[in-house]
């Protein structure tokens, strides 16, 4: 069985072609046009995938060696994402599967990160019950994953997503954008003492809730005083300001996973988002895992923690075979 997905809910255009559970092409494409405005501007992106999902589908059938006609099944984000964006894929797919009379399975963005953890793995690899923390631009959430179907949303940032944190971040030093990367390259030249000069916001004691909106301030603070006295922030000065600022976040984020496996007893800790990519976090978690004797998962290839088709396959596929 062929199947082509899509997906368009942000700013990366991605179309996979898969046969049954496996991933044999991949083609996506980044959007750099938000760069200038420090962040993603939804008519921009929507035209923009309208400009590049034509060529991807090309790239992705040459690369599998098969036509159009040989796909059996269509798969496409629905929701949620920015709905310019969705829309692109909503309607290209949506008009292959009316054309072809065949069948098209519409697929969450949220559980597809989540199942991407299922690419490259055997099933029997994912242990349930397992708390899952996914955090991406959009969305910082803590999931029990009770079983293949059961998702249940156990909660998630008051305010501002960790990844927009980190853009925003980025755009107050003048770095651009995806910030996360930036911050977490940057972060990466600082040799000198950790000092805690942002605040470690865990909220009320057994609290799973995230809010990083005060974190954002205090950092938009340190920055206003530090370039108080010079006309700019000096390069010694931002590689201090990301290498402290991830720690912190990185911090937060597994702990609160930490706290989450100890409040239900769940057997596994499944990393999921785009920021799951981050070097910084999975390693924390799996100091984490290696304490408490718990397995920890993330996904197997970064472009399987960004946004990508070959994951919103690998979640219909368990929907149209399993169910």
């Amino acid at each position: 069985m062929y199947i082509l997905a899509f997906e368009t809910s942000c700013d990366d255009t991605s179309v996979a072609v898969m046969q049954d559970d496996e991933c044999i092409s991949l083609s996506t494409r980044t959007q750099l046009e938000h760069d200038v405005t420090g962040g993603v501007v939804p008519e921009v992106a929507a035209r923009s995938h309208a400009n590049a999902i034509f060529p991807c589908i090309d790239d992705a059938l040459r690369d599998a060696w098969i036509t159009l006609d040989q796909i059996d099944v269509f798969a496409c984000t629905d929701r949620p994402g920015l709905a310019p964006s969705l829309l692109t894929g909503l309607v290209v797919s949506d008009t292959f599967a009316l054309s072809s009379g065949k069948p098209i399975l519409k697929i969450d963005h949220i559980e597809s990160h989540i199942f991407a953890n299922f690419l490259e793995r055997k099933e029997s690899d994912i242990v349930f019950p397992a708390v899952v923390l996914t955090v991406s631009w959009g969305h910082t959430e803590l999931y029990y994953w009770k079983s293949l179907f059961e998702l249940e949303i156990i909660w998630q940032t008051h305010d501002d997503a960790a990844g927009e944190c980190f853009d925003k971040v980025s755009k107050m030093m003048g770095m651009g954008f995806p910030g996360w990367k930036k911050i977490a390259d940057l972060a990466t030249r600082y040799t000198w003492e950790y000092k805690w000069i942002f605040p470690l916001v865990m909220l009320e004691k057994d609290s799973l809730d995230f809010s990083f909106s005060g974190l954002k301030s205090a950092v938009k603070r340190y920055i206003d005083i530090e370039s108080a006295t010079t006309e700019w922030l000096t390069e010694t000065k931002k590689i201090h300001i990301a290498y402290e600022f991830e720690e912190i976040v990185t911090e937060i984020l597994s702990k609160k996973l930490e706290r989450a496996i100890a409040q239900k007893w769940a057997k596994m800790m499944i990393l999921a988002g785009w920021v799951s990519a981050n070097t910084k976090l999975k390693d924390k978690i799996q100091k984490i895992s290696n304490t408490i004797d718990i397995p920890f998962v993330s996904p197997k290839k970064i472009i399987y923690s960004m946004d990508n088709a070959a994951m919103v396959w690998i979640r219909a596929y368990y929907d149209y075979c399993k169910k």
